[in-house]
């Protein structure tokens, strides 16, 4: 029999999302400053040779260029005012979440609730302040030394990193209050729309491609069937679920006594999402962002790690491999899944794992299955990442058809699209509450008055 809450979902329509005002005005409002961003992409940096840039791109666009390119939703090649893209803020998240974890200060900081949460984000925003003016400058000076720059010096250089890092910040910014007053995950939305962006472009290339000839027809059939391949494998291990079975003793009010229930808590295969894909590409983009228009200034050492560290290659494809299981587990345990926060609730709550000892043994417990089910899903999260990726390199298609654009694409429609259901819901319990309510009070009789 489904539960009520499964009966909502399914009575769900578009009437009753047009009667829920809330969630229409935070759709539109994540819309509208998704919107901004893309507007914001097609803002040139003040001083760049827009044709010499855009046959330096062309070239660029094979190797790590096209990489950087769809991260920044196309702004990098044009040189946009978001040419950085969230990249800076996703490497300082990383770097603080580490720093939190092996600090005391900063552990501290984090057991402090509010406050603390506060005083982390504003190390955050420093730190990306930071990342951002360091990628900046170098972007400035690779940039003259390509000779994509009509007037260098260095009123070029400090107006390139004021309008580069200004861009990042009111990027991070836009994230913030898409989280915040829209709906989904702000950064993970901007990422998303950069990528979708690009997509009918890389499409038409790729079939102009198999036009010329230099790619046969069945190569373009097999690209689109293993990307429809991944994007089914993807849903299926998102929706997976290992659910460990509660039980609540009876329990005794006044003098009544109420039976014991049981429930069960789900833990997904992939609890950590679409994040650790992301913090691993970031890292890997992080030193290739300024040697990408280093040009002739490239020294001889980050030539031989670009040579290493390039799409396909092995060294490439293992540190992205241990990047992706690295995060997956630190991201799952610090972050979105924490065993001894859900033991102490379940403790609060009079509820116990049968045959396991509530509070610290119940924590082991808990890590101890969230441990297994992370191979599964670290294995799920590098396999859907690094297939493709190698057909990719193999074939020379676009980065648009990789495991990582197609994972994160695909994670953040279906996030995006269960906070709309949670929101739908909430929307229908508050009208079943107001309706009870009324009938409650068209049900009750005036009383008597006496004589």
């Amino acid at each position: 029999m489904a539960s009520a809450a499964e009966q909502m979902a399914q009575n769900m329509s578009w009437s009753a999302f047009g009667k829920a005002t809330e969630l229409r005005q935070r759709i539109l409002f994540a819309i509208g400053l998704l919107i901004v961003y893309r507007l914001g992409t097609y803002i040139p940096v003040p001083g760049i040779d827009s044709e010499a840039l855009k046959s330096f791109v062309e070239q660029a666009a094979s190797g790590i260029g096209g990489m950087l390119n769809m991260f920044t939703g196309g702004a990098i090649g044009r040189m946009g005012l978001f040419a950085l893209g969230i990249m800076p803020y996703i490497s300082a998240s990383i770097i603080v979440q580490l720093m939190t974890a092996m600090v005391p200060y900063m552990e501290q900081l984090k057991k402090e609730g509010e406050p603390g949460r506060r005083k982390i984000n504003q190390y955050t925003r420093l730190g990306t302040v930071f990342l951002a003016t360091l990628q900046a400058y170098g972007l400035s000076v690779g940039l003259e030394g390509s000779g994509l720059v009509t007037d260098p010096g260095w009123f070029f250089r400090i107006t390139c990193i004021i309008t580069l890092v200004g861009g990042t910040m009111f990027l991070m910014w836009l994230g913030e209050q898409i989280t915040a007053r829209g709906i989904g995950n702000g950064i993970s939305l901007i990422i998303f729309v950069g990528i979708i962006a690009e997509v009918p472009a890389a499409i038409a290339q790729f079939f102009a491609q198999g036009r010329s000839g230099s790619i046969s027809p069945v190569v373009i059939i097999g690209v689109f069937i293993v990307v429809i391949a991944t994007i089914t494998f993807v849903v299926f291990m998102e929706r997976a679920l290992r659910k460990i079975h509660i039980q609540y003793p009876r329990r005794q009010v006044g003098m009544k006594v109420y039976d014991g229930g049981a429930s069960n808590l789900p833990v997904k295969v992939n609890p950590s999402g679409v994040i650790p894909a992301i913090f691993a590409s970031s890292l890997l983009l992080l030193p290739t962002t300024l040697s990408t228009f280093s040009g002739t200034q490239t020294s001889s050492a980050m030539s031989t790690v670009l040579a290493y560290f390039g799409p396909g290659q092995p060294l490439y494809l293992l540190f992205f491999t241990v990047m992706i299981v690295f995060f997956a587990y630190f991201y799952t345990f610090n972050v979105s899944f924490k065993p001894e926060e859900v033991a102490e609730n379940l403790k609060s709550q009079n509820g116990f794992v049968p045959g396991i000892r509530p509070g610290k043994r119940t924590a082991e417990y808990l890590e101890y299955v969230v441990n297994r089910i992370l191979v599964l899903g670290a294995a799920y999260l590098a396999a859907v990442c690094l297939l493709p990726e190698i057909l990719r390199s193999q074939l020379a298609i676009p980065f648009y058809f990789g495991g990582t654009s197609v994972l994160i694409v695909v994670s953040v429609t279906m996030d995006t699209i269960q906070q709309v259901q949670s929101h739908l819901l909430a929307h229908q319990y508050e009208g079943l509450i107001e309706k009870s309510q009324l009938r409650g009070k068209k049900r009750t009789k005036p009383k008597p008055q006496r004589r």
